[in-house]
């Protein structure tokens, strides 16, 4: 059973916890152009994605599209998994934080870093 969009908006808006100014200001600097999977056309994943939530953010919720509602359930299950990835060392400049960061989640506005 998938989840019903009520649900993915939700939880979207419980895991993107930057801006959408934090997040265009972050994706213009080189910590976040350096990390994540190239896509083929030199620009990462997550750097895409983050693009992509910066519009979903600034998109009212009655005009969000299923596209949108499809990438926020990406974004959801990306954070989620990424989370449970976190190293036991320093995360404050690491790539493990850039690479959520990229994708709307900057884990230090919830952990002491």
């Amino acid at each position: 059973m998938s989840k019903s969009n009520e649900k993915i908006y939700d939880e979207f808006h419980d895991l993107v916890n930057m801006t959408p100014s934090e997040l265009e200001d972050w994706l213009e600097t080189d910590k976040s152009k350096k990390v994540g999977q190239d896509s083929g056309d030199g620009e990462a994943i997550g750097h895409k994605s983050g693009k992509k939530i910066i519009n979903i953010k600034r998109t009212k919720k009655d005009k969000l599209t299923e596209d949108q509602y499809d990438h926020m359930n990406k974004v959801v299950g990306y954070i989620k998994r990424h989370k449970a990835q976190k190293p036991d060392d320093d995360i404050k400049e690491s790539d493990w934080r850039y690479s959520l960061k990229n994708w709307g989640h900057d884990p230090c506005k919830e952990m002491d870093c």
